[in-house]
């Protein structure tokens, strides 16, 4: 590519996955707003597909219509990874690029990485550094890979930088900006859905959660693909049902597993409100009304933490201690017995209410624009 080629080329920014929708959106608005603006082309790679999801999320979001779709669709994690490069390199062909922004730890995000490195473009990696310290988590191996071969690293914590340095990654690739996907909240929190009018829509009672509510999401294949294990952690929430309703808006595969495994019937009962998955706003709005959040999403840890309602995750290890040490997070793990106990702490004495950690304002996208700008106008210069 010609030197004048790359200044003319577009920053290239990848989403693939529902959380990445979160982290791109506030970005893009930066970019945009950034003086002089910078150019951006959208790339879904198609991960996740659900037309009519994406296009709510789109909708909620702001976020503009992805200028590339891959249309890459599920597979296993090698073919996955192996499609998304395949396709994704010809559009490097055709539009050239700045640089490559990456997001999270999806197989999008390694697989348009190594795309990138391997033609000597700047890769970018927002939400660098998380560790779990758990390697049979596929996007722990996803993280790790990407942050080695990224030339900027934007961590949404300090205590990240330690673990970038134990991996050999000097600090000057590093620069700590904030979470974008509190950008994201906090731009949608006005818009964001009551829960009575979530449940009206579902054809539910809202007299059901009239007196205080709690909010489960469960999709962790560790939690939901071993019987066993998703038949203890369904008991756990029995018990917790029958002192406050739950309100379960119950991912595909979770259903799948029940289904499969004959365990769907134990929703049945009057402490469940089973809803179907939810868009952003209604995810919003039905978090930040909620007595507790019962959880094993990552991105949720962090966002009951900036709307100051007790989270318990249902997971022996998390990427985002902060949420713990400073925020409204317990992790709980999957033994019964310790979730019920948590889950009856948060209804006798509040919860944890926590603090919001620092840059955690809503202002980390402008922050990654105005570094990105400087840093890619020393390095072309170069």
């Amino acid at each position: 590519m010609s030197k004048n080629r790359q200044f003319d080329a577009p920053i290239i920014c990848i989403v693939g996955a529902r959380p990445n929708y979160m982290k791109m959106a506030p970005i893009i608005r930066a970019f945009a707003n950034h003086q002089p603006p910078l150019k951006v082309l959208l790339v879904h790679t198609g991960q996740h597909y659900d037309a009519a999801m994406n296009d709510q999320l789109f909708a909620d979001l702001d976020l503009p219509r992805p200028d590339v779709n891959l249309e890459v669709g599920s597979a296993s994690h090698a073919v996955q990874t192996a499609e998304v490069m395949k396709r994704f390199e010809p559009i490097i062909d055709t539009h050239g690029a700045r640089a490559v922004v990456v997001v999270g730890d999806v197989n999008s995000t390694i697989a348009c990485a190594l795309v990138a490195v391997k033609r000597h473009i700047p890769v970018v990696h927002v939400e660098a550094g998380l560790r779990s310290n758990d390697r049979k988590m596929p996007e722990e191996i996803n993280r790790i890979l990407t942050d080695q071969i990224s030339d900027i690293l934007y961590t949404t914590e300090r205590s990240a930088l330690a673990n970038l340095e134990r991996e050999g990654i000097a600090a000057e690739r590093v620069e700590f900006v904030g979470n974008v996907m509190i950008d994201s909240l906090l731009a949608s929190l006005p818009k964001a859905l009551a829960a009575k009018d979530i449940l009206i829509a579902a054809d539910v009672d809202p007299a059901r959660i009239a007196s205080g509510y709690g909010v489960v999401t469960l999709h962790r294949p560790s939690n939901v693909d071993d019987p066993q294990k998703l038949a203890c952690i369904i008991e756990a929430l029995g018990e917790i049902s029958r002192k406050l309703p739950l309100v379960i808006a119950l991912h595909p595969r979770t259903r799948n597993n029940l289904e499969r495994n004959s365990m769907l019937d134990r929703l049945d009962n009057s402490g469940f409100v089973i809803l179907p998955p939810q868009g952003y706003l209604q995810m919003l709005g039905l978090m930040s009304g909620a007595v507790m959040v019962l959880t094993d999403s990552g991105g949720i840890q962090e966002e009951t933490t900036a709307l100051g309602v007790p989270c318990l995750t249902i997971r022996e290890n998390t990427e985002r201690p902060i949420t713990v040490e400073q925020g409204t997070n317990t992790l709980v793990g999957t033994d019964p017995g310790a979730l019920i106990a948590a889950a009856n702490a948060v209804l006798a004495n509040g919860g944890k209410r926590g603090r919001v950690p620092e840059y955690w304002d809503g202002k980390a996208a402008e922050r990654i624009a105005a570094h990105l700008f400087a840093w890619l106008e020393r390095a072309e210069l170069t």
